[in-house]
């Protein structure tokens, strides 16, 4: 059994309630979302098509994809509207010592 490694992706101050932001994690895209409901990372990339999803709207505890309007669940990661029929990856959370840290 492997064990889980959390990386820094950056510093609590920096991600605001209603703000997201994109990085790449050794090579993952990982888009992390500040919301209402809490903190919640995904797959940064639409599985319709592969196209970016950080500049996509986030609503209601979804994330709209902004080149076709795909939209995903941001704690399962799970479609929820065509053209895109398969989940993104979602990835575990914490807030350690003021900073996010994603386990991508």
């Amino acid at each position: 059994m492997s064990e889980r490694t959390f990386k820094r992706f950056c510093p609590l101050e920096e991600l605001p309630p209603g703000a997201k932001k994109a990085r790449n994690l050794d090579g993952v895209p990982v888009l992390v979302c500040h919301t209402g409901e809490g903190i919640f990372a995904v797959s940064n990339l639409c599985s319709h098509q592969e196209k970016f999803l950080h500049a996509g709207r986030v609503r209601a505890g979804r994330i709209t994809c902004p080149l076709h309007g795909a939209q995903f669940d941001l704690k399962t990661g799970a479609a929820l509207c065509l053209p895109a029929t398969r989940p993104i990856a979602t990835y575990e959370v914490r807030v350690v010592d003021g900073w996010i840290e994603v386990c991508a």
